[in-house]
């Protein structure tokens, strides 16, 4: 395999604006050194995007990282040389590389609560990065946030500026990061899961703009992702690594359509898609290079005592409000004259689930389905509004028992806040099986923890790790088996296959529904990605604004949506088969 070939400029003998070669990135342990990075070499020419694919753990992330020297100790640069423009940068130490970063490079990080300070507002984020990188006045570097805001469709930006990052959405957070990244007019653009967080109206948006800002301003972009249709429609070349290694490297199109390597193959073959439904997704044989075979979609009869045609759902919601006060005190209000400012995140829902089956919601970032998700878990209490499980009000002292807990569990959208940073991977698997009482003694936690691990395809020495210690699709695999560990009756997902790979969503997908037909396991599930929730839902709710526009079979909504807005969700999926213009 010669990488050589599929290293390309823009033009011959132009200067590529980033320029890697033989880049090795090595961590020294107490176990002796441990290579994460091997001989990796790419150009990027002005104006190109270069999608980087690969499951999580094959160092995409960790690529981006030595880039922009933010690798620290343990870890280091090995081998390899790294140029922007021609000028070898990966020497380069304390304010001359902080002089690079957010002026040459921006970076869009791949968990945006991480990389956004918790005490500053989003305008002091915005205004103190234009501020120390460019030659403006405040109030102009004031009016250049709010433009940047306002491009990434972040509603009644100016009143945003004013908020803090927990006060946002996912996607929102997301789209502030992207803004964030995008203020000094950088050179070298990486994009690290732009996208992970966004529902596909958004994603679509956020690929229009990170396409234009390379186009208009001539930047070139690292684009790193597990989402095979967004490198579809934003990329013109796609690099696949495998284990810290390039596999292969060349035009969209032709590693799509026509892949050389059998792991690129299994990544194609593992997709799910939006207009059919398969009963299993085909996934790598672990060790054989061989790929599982798809199994076509069959429904399967849910008998009257499982929730089928008159029994009662195994979960009911019935007009369902969240409002949030958004003016300040009310000695502020008598002062300003103001009345209270009311934001209804959740307005008049209802629906019900079925029991073994599975409930999708969908919607963009910031339309309620989290806060759904939360108040039907407990976490939250409504504002109005009646959630029954199992005939049991959610919020009665009944629903409180040690025996109802256990029934629930709940896998979260942001597995780096959700995960106990002083825990280690065992003690956070290990912990719903010891607080509701599902294992009699250390050895059969110990098992159920490693069962678990093994599920989402994970190593067994990985138990004594620490989150910070994994990349984010590895998190997240850890929040999935800590939430299947304890085999509860009723799961809420939320965005559960967001940060993962395609091949490890794909073996995902298929273990949440074996366990559903083995367990008889019901599930809600939230998600932006409608290839999955085609996949997994019977049933399906589409909101907006805190409101449910459409609600049916999924089938039927996704074939034939009634609203203009599950049109407009439906127009904006990236789709593998199309090649941007």
């Amino acid at each position: 395999m010669n990488m050589n070939t599929d290293i390309q400029s823009d033009v011959a003998g132009a200067v590529p604006v980033l320029r890697v070669r033989n880049l090795s990135v090595t961590f020294d342990t107490y176990k002796g050194p441990v290579h994460v990075l091997h001989d990796v070499s790419f150009d990027i020419a002005r104006g190109e995007i270069l999608g980087v694919v690969g499951e999580s753990g094959a160092g995409k992330s960790m690529t981006g990282s030595a880039v922009t020297g933010l690798i620290e100790p343990p870890g280091r640069i090995s081998g390899g040389i790294v140029e922007l423009f021609g000028e070898r940068i990966d020497t380069l130490t304390g304010e001359d590389l902080r002089r690079i970063r957010g002026k040459r490079i921006g970076t869009i990080f791949q968990d945006p609560l991480t990389s956004l300070n918790p005490v500053y507002t989003v305008g002091r984020h915005l205004v103190e990065t234009i501020c120390t990188h460019l030659p403006v006045s405040e109030s102009e570097a004031e009016a250049r946030a709010l433009a940047l805001l306002q491009e990434v469709e972040i509603p009644h930006a100016r009143q945003r500026m004013a908020q803090y990052p927990h006060q946002f959405s996912g996607g929102m957070r997301q789209r502030v990061a992207i803004a964030l990244a995008l203020c000094a007019e950088p050179e070298l653009i990486i994009a690290d899961e732009p996208t992970t967080a966004l529902d596909v109206s958004v994603q679509a948006q956020i690929i229009a703009l990170l396409r234009r800002v390379c186009k208009e301003r001539g930047a070139a972009a690292m684009l790193i992702t597990h989402d095979m249709g967004v490198i579809a429609e934003t990329a013109d070349r796609v690099m696949v690594m495998y284990q810290g290694r390039v596999l292969e490297t060349g035009p969209v199109r032709q590693v799509l359509d026509a892949p050389r390597e059998p792991y690129t193959q299994v990544l194609m073959a593992a997709i799910p898609s939006v207009h059919q439904r398969l009963m299993r997704l085909p996934v790598p044989e672990v060790g054989s290079g061989t790929v599982t075979q798809a199994v076509p979609w069959t429904p399967k009869p849910i008998a009257a005592d499982a929730g089928g045609s008159g029994a009662k759902p195994l979960l009911e919601v019935r007009d369902l409000c969240k409002n949030y006060e958004l003016s300040g005190g009310w000695l502020a209000r008598l002062l300003a004259h103001e009345e209270k400012k009311i934001l209804k995140a959740v307005d008049q829902l209802s629906f019900s689930i079925r029991k073994g089956t599975t409930f999708g919601l969908v919607g963009e970032s910031g339309s309620g389905k989290s806060t759904v998700a939360r108040m039907v878990a407990g976490l939250t209490p409504p504002t109005s509004g009646r959630i029954w499980f199992d005939g049991v009000d959610k919020w009665s002292p009944a629903a409180q028992t040690v025996a109802m807990r256990r029934r629930f569990q709940m896998i979260f959208q942001d597995p780096y806040a959700s995960l106990n940073p002083r825990w280690t991977v065992e003690q956070l698997i290990a912990e719903p099986l010891l607080v509701l009482g599902l294992t009699s003694g250390k050895q059969e936690t110990a098992e159920r923890v490693q069962q678990a691990l093994r599920r989402v395809r994970m190593k067994p020495d990985d138990v004594k790790k620490y989150p910070h210690q994994f990349s984010g699709g590895q998190r997240q695999r850890i929040a999935v088996a800590r939430a299947l560990a304890s085999q509860p009756e009723f799961i809420i997902c939320d965005e559960p296959t967001s940060a993962l790979d395609v091949s490890v969503q794909a073996q995902v997908l298929n273990l949440m529904r074996d366990l559903q037909d083995e367990f008889g396991l019901t599930y809600l599930l939230i998600s932006h990605n409608l290839a999955v929730i085609r996949h997994m839902c019977d049933d399906i709710g589409v909101m907006q604004r805190g409101q449910l526009v459409e609600s049916g079979e999924a089938a039927s909504v996704l074939d034939a949506p009634r609203h203009a807005y599950t049109r407009e969700l439906m127009a904006a999926i990236p789709d593998i088969s199309h090649t941007h213009a």
